[in-house]
């Protein structure tokens, strides 16, 4: 399941030339990733009453085309890695109104316990990385 996350440009997020600021796609990102969580049924609440974070490694993002005040943003969230220790999350944002891309972007994340200390999901929680292993798609090309 690919996560669709849609949501509106609001004006404070934009720069003084009118368009988005570029720090605040990093933000989209988060809220489309902890959208699809949630949707997957396993939100950061859950995650962590289990003892699990997922901190960000690294991001990547390629901008395409510029949105502004009022437009609104479609971000599909696909799992294009995952092998029990490390995930990337690929992003497809595109404006909802043109269908042009805005940004293609990948997280790269990792499984920690509460003390930031690497683990492998699928010996910590086999069934939270059964849902993970479900949702991958190697076939994903952008």
């Amino acid at each position: 399941m690919q996560g669709i996350y849609e949501r509106k440009v609001n004006y404070y997020e934009t720069d003084k030339m009118g368009v988005v600021h570029h720090s605040n796609y990093i933000r989209f990102l988060e809220e489309a990733r902890c959208h699809w969580l949630e949707a997957i049924g396993l939100p950061f609440e859950v995650l962590e009453e289990n003892g699990i974070t997922i901190p960000v490694l690294k991001v990547e993002c390629e901008y395409k085309h510029h949105v502004t005040f009022g437009d609104t943003i479609v971000i599909k969230t696909i799992i294009t890695e995952y092998n029990g220790v490390r995930m990337t999350v690929t992003y497809d944002v595109k404006d909802k109104k043109t269908g042009k891309d805005v940004i293609i972007a990948r997280t790269k994340h990792c499984f920690t316990d509460k003390t930031l200390k690497p683990i492998n999901l699928k010996k910590k929680n086999p069934d939270f990385s059964k849902k993970f292993e479900d949702l991958l798609d190697t076939n994903y090309n952008n």
